[in-house]
């Protein structure tokens, strides 16, 4: 059986659980202390800055507890996928999530898309500081809306973009068909540059390539190197025009279940497996490149700054139409924010 079809009939039957109270998690507290297991569902390999973050924690919740609480990982896309990891969080089939921030757009939060928008970020102290200060934690607020509480954010890095031709200018996109994520922000990126942008799963990205269902895609080093995207792909551009970040988010429903103490050290064992998380993800991404330099398998290409002048200049409207979205002020208050980091 495919695993799209098995991740459909896991959510069927988490939808028979949902009325039922903590469905999905341990139960209702017994009167003595039982284990507690937190399943944590990825899309990535365990090998990229995301997937060591997540070992990290678990491992940290392992001794922090003394072995009372136990994190469950299933990682690239074993349990859910893309297209339904966040339903399946939501009708409790799983109690804790890492998804990209462009997962939260779809599901009626447009304001993540700000970390979407091309060239909005030149280093990553630029990201962290905004993550951290009020506009970062003003948007994990929002979640609360429909009942999600955000834990925190890991960074994985800047995107590059791969296809089987260099891209070093806007002329060079025109008529590929460019995997992405499900992000209008995104979308946009890829139609002002002449592409045609295709929504597909993670899990889904290598297979595409190697079908040529689609030309090319937007990843990270790590992620192009852990995929073996490079088999499918003939040179990878390193444009630096996007950031990559995930957010750490569990349904209030789970987290009010756990008891005071194990919420404090759950969040005592993310919070530092989110620094160190964020720490390697910069070498992990230089290891993952220099292993493609090895290789000798794709081609690599290093943008001049008139080079990226010219992208970022081709993608200036995507700002201002999803400033037209959301309202110009978290525009301009996330520009304040990278900019006061720089």
């Amino acid at each position: 059986m495919c695993a799209a079809p098995l991740r459909r009939r896991r959510l069927v039957q988490a939808l028979g659980l949902a009325a039922l109270p903590g469905a999905g998690m341990t139960g209702a507290a017994p009167a003595r202390r039982a284990r507690v297991t937190i399943r944590l569902s990825h899309v990535v390999a365990r090998q990229t800055p995301k997937g060591l973050a997540l070992e990290h924690f678990r491992e940290r919740v392992q001794a922090l507890s003394q072995g009372e609480i136990e994190v469950l990982i299933y990682p690239n896309s074993l349990l859910y996928g893309d297209e339904d990891e966040m339903q399946a969080l939501q009708l409790g089939a799983v109690d804790m999530l890492a998804p990209s921030l462009s997962k939260f757009g779809p599901i009626g939060f447009p304001e993540f898309e700000l970390f979407d928008l091309p060239f909005m970020f030149d280093a990553a102290e630029q990201v962290h500081r905004t993550m951290q200060g009020a506009v970062g934690q003003e948007l994990l607020g929002l979640l609360a809306r429909q009942r999600l509480l955000g834990l925190g954010y890991l960074d994985n890095g800047f995107k590059h973009m791969s296809a089987n031709r260099p891209l070093l200018g806007p002329e060079d996109f025109v008529g590929l068909r460019v995997r992405i994520q499900s992000s209008r922000v995104i979308a946009h990126q890829m139609r002002a540059l002449g592409a045609k942008p295709v929504v597909l799963s993670f899990g889904e990205t290598r297979r595409a390539l190697a079908a040529g269902v689609v030309d090319g895609t937007e990843n990270p080093v790590s992620n192009f190197w852990t995929q073996r995207m490079h088999e499918a792909q003939t040179d990878l551009s390193l444009t630096s025009h996007g950031y990559l970040g995930y957010a750490i988010v569990v349904h209030q429903q789970f987290w009010q279940y756990l008891e005071p103490a194990d919420r404090a050290l759950v969040e005592q064992a993310l919070a530092e497996s989110l620094a160190w998380g964020n720490a390697i993800a910069q070498r992990e991404n230089d290891e993952a490149l220099a292993a493609l330099r090895a290789s000798g398998a794709t081609r690599i290409h290093t943008l001049d700054a008139v080079q990226r002048q010219r992208l970022r200049h081709a993608t200036r409207g995507v700002h201002e139409t999803l400033a037209a979205r959301i309202g110009a002020d978290w525009l301009r208050r996330m520009r304040g924010a990278a900019a006061s980091a720089a």
